[in-house]
């Protein structure tokens, strides 16, 4: 059971970054469409967690070892799976840049300091772990993570005991099934090398049930408290790029300094878990690794201008499209 419960940790690490511990993901996807969304999110993880059994399935009895393996199982032709290939970095590259984004954020909501010194500082600290030791860093999280999903946890039910006002949640809108779709679609793309990095810690087949269905339960019961704690500032809250932040430092004021902790610390350990991801599949030697270190820090203080929330608002649904094709092909494998 250890074994189970130490990747379930992993792969909902892959899922908690800047956007999902800020409360942005859960307000775009899902919050904004009302109760509804509250179904939204079962659907999601719920098909996220069969998924995550087939992928795993299909890993495991291959024998896979890397991405390029993995996709050749459903397209046959190298220069398809290239293509694909490519994308996936793309996506890496961004999601790199998204946490900078989000660090640059949260300086500029609750500090009141510009976006762009907290991103700089990120880009900064993440260069320089890049160029000397990551092996360090990226441990932290498997302690971060279990700490993270234990606050959401005890904030979320408190929370719900707690809440007096009746609540109120938008007008229900279209597309929440899409909405939720792409959610997953998008997740799976990034998990998917994650899954396959995992393969040698399974030792039993029969355990992949397991992992798969409660890494879905665990993200059903989280998702929904971090729906339920977004009620208790509904008017404000889609202005904000932190929804989250904001409603823990505003209802939950003892606890404000204990989360700026656990969120910038989420943040950061998954930008150099994604950056690493990304430096190794495109870096062929150590100069061009230098090169391409270089090259995403420099260009995430470009990137981050654009801003934390439309980043997540345009870029996960636009890659959530290319990944419905993703989770059909694993779905459908026998």
């Amino acid at each position: 059971m250890r074994e189970v419960i130490r990747i379930v940790l992993v792969i909902i690490g892959a899922f908690i970054g800047a956007g999902f511990a800020s409360g942005q993901e859960i307000y775009s996807f899902f919050f904004s469409y009302g109760t509804i969304g509250l179904l939204g999110i079962i659907l999601t993880f719920s098909l996220t967690s069969f998924t995550i059994y087939k992928s795993l399935k299909i890993i495991c009895e291959n024998q896979i070892n890397n991405y390029d393996e993995f996709l050749s199982i459903f397209i046959p032709k190298r220069k398809i799976t290239k293509v694909v290939n490519a994308i996936l970095n793309i996506l890496l590259l961004i999601t790199f840049y998204i946490m900078i984004a989000g660090f640059g954020a949260y300086f500029e909501q609750e500090l009141g300091i510009k976006k762009i010194i907290g991103s700089t500082i990120l880009a900064i600290i993440t260069a320089f772990v890049f160029f000397t030791n990551t092996r360090g860093i990226i441990k932290i999280s498997e302690y971060i993570v279990p700490i993270l999903i234990g606050f959401l946890i005890i904030i979320g039910t408190i929370n719900i005991i707690t809440i007096k006002s009746s609540i109120e949640i938008p007008v229900i809108k279209d597309k929440w099934l899409l909405s939720s779709v792409i959610y997953c679609s998008y997740n799976i793309i990034l998990l998917i090398p994650i899954l396959i990095s995992l393969r040698k810690q399974i030792k039993k087949i029969s355990n992949i049930k397991y992992i798969a269905i409660i890494s879905g339960i665990l993200m059903i019961i989280i998702s929904t408290l971090i729906f339920m704690l977004l009620t208790r500032n509904n008017n404000n809250i889609s202005k904000l790029e932190l929804p989250l932040v904001y409603v823990v430092g505003t209802y939950f004021p003892k606890l404000r300094f204990v989360y700026a902790f656990i969120i910038l610390a989420s943040i950061f350990t998954t930008a150099i878990s994604i950056g690493i991801g990304f430096l190794q599949n495109i870096s062929k030697n150590k100069k061009s690794y230098t090169q391409f270190v270089l090259f995403m820090c420099i260009t995430s203080l470009l990137i981050s201008n654009i801003g934390f929330s439309k980043l997540v608002n345009f870029i996960y649904p636009l890659f959530g499209y290319i990944g419905i094709i993703q989770i059909i092909l694993i779905n459908a494998y026998k």
